[in-house]
C-alpha cells in the first residue's frame, strides 16, 4: 500500500495574466516536473507536467516568437 503524501506545490501566476480573470495561467515546480495549470480550476482542473529541460525549451521558444 502506497502511504506517500503528494509533496505540497507553491503556484505562482504568470506575470502576463491579468487581475481581471479571464486567461490566467499558475506555474509550480515540484523537483522533477514543472506544472501548469488555469487559474480558474485550481483544484478540479487539469494541469501540463515539463520536465525542467521541456520547460526551459519551452519558455525559450515563447521569448523567440515574441508573445
Amino acid at each position: 500500500m502506497n502511504t506517500e503524501q503528494p509533496i505540497p506545490l507553491s503556484w505562482f501566476k504568470s506575470s502576463y495574466s491579468g487581475d481581471e480573470g479571464g486567461e490566467c495561467v499558475e506555474v509550480a515546480a515540484d523537483g522533477t516536473a514543472v506544472r501548469v495549470r488555469d487559474s480558474k480550476e485550481r483544484s478540479d482542473g487539469p494541469q501540463l507536467a515539463f520536465t525542467p529541460g521541456a520547460w526551459t525549451g519551452f519558455i525559450a521558444d515563447l521569448g523567440r516568437d515574441g508573445l
